[in-house]
């Protein structure tokens, strides 16, 4: 056994010797490029938030991307992506411009991140400075990185014509829904002009009494049309009962909280008409929905839901 082991060195080069004799050189073989290192760009993209809680709270409403809208880190999501998010955009010192009647009308700057907090994590604490009428109560509005395209800016209470024309569009979109209530109420009617013609268009948010325990909520939008008459051209109604409101008392709703409100609007796609943004406070997060104009017809196009937490 050992003399065979022995001679094995000896075969092996007599067998590399054979084959180098009886084969062409072969060319040396160029070196492979070392592949180019990928860098991710920390750059923040384009994105679109609600101004609420008086001028006091940034709360995301989606990214921007050629003209389209698509959804944020969520409050839900696991804390290493909502630290990301807000390394990013909630950083002490950042200011965003504030759109307030589809034109920029101030600044909003960030004090503080709550990624750490147990609730609404998803949001920062900022401080704005608005160049009209302060964000108070009902009147929000939207920040953002983009540039605003809108030169001029129309964001006011309707005439007493244009209350009464919104009026009897709200009683007729109830009474489809066969509902024929005493008195009329709503949340908010505001007058806006998304594309600058010098015509208003209303969004509202009306509601009525069902009975004691249901309300009926409606949110439209509505334009003024060639005969100088105003139409809907966009509603969504909903019910609601004492039975799936969290708090357990109907007088929430009254107060509020399901309703879908206008934020403002922003040209987003560049196309000469404003998007319309909307913000719907629940219980356990905020809604938020963007409508764009299309052949007289105005569509969603974007939904997000921005949790905070469970009670």
């Amino acid at each position: 056994m050992k003399k065979h082991l022995a001679a094995l060195p000896m075969m092996v080069l007599v067998c590399a010797g054979i084959s180098t004799y009886a084969q062409p050189k072969r060319p040396t073989p160029k070196p492979t490029p070392k592949p180019a290192i990928k860098t991710v760009s920390s750059a923040p993209r384009s994105i679109v938030f609600a101004v609420l809680n008086d001028g006091k709270t940034l709360e995301p409403i989606g990214y921007v991307s050629k003209g389209r809208l698509s959804a944020t880190v969520n409050g839900s999501d696991p804390k290493p992506q909502i630290t990301s998010f807000a390394r990013t955009y909630y950083k002490a010192g950042t200011t965003y411009s504030l759109v307030s009647g589809g034109a920029k009308g101030g600044t909003v700057r960030v004090t503080s991140s709550n990624a750490n907090a147990e609730c609404a994590p998803n949001t920062a604490n900022v401080t704005t400075k608005a160049t009209g009428a302060p964000l108070k109560g009902l009147v929000m509005g939207v920040a953002t990185n983009m540039t605003p395209k809108n030169a001029g800016s129309s964001r006011r209470k309707p005439t007493p014509a244009e209350k009464n024309e919104a009026d009897v569009l709200a009683k007729d979109a109830f009474a489809k829904e066969k509902l024929t209530p005493k008195t009329l109420h709503y949340q908010n009617l505001t007058a806006i002009d998304v594309d600058n013609d010098g015509k208003a268009e209303l969004v509202g948010s009306y509601w009525v009494e069902i009975d004691k325990l249901t309300r009926g909520l409606l949110f439209f939008i509505a334009g003024k049309g060639s005969s100088g008459k105003y139409s809907i051209g966009y509603k969504e109604y909903r019910s609601v009962d004492q039975a799936n409101v969290m708090s357990g008392n109907i007088s929430a709703v009254d107060e509020g909280v399901y309703h879908e409100l206008l934020l403002d609007y922003v040209d987003i796609d560049g196309d000469g008409t404003a998007e319309i943004f909307s913000y719907q406070q629940g219980f356990e997060g905020a809604g938020f929905s963007a409508y764009k104009r299309s052949g007289g017809r105005w569509t969603k196009v974007h939904d997000f839901n921005n949790y905070h937490c469970g009670f």
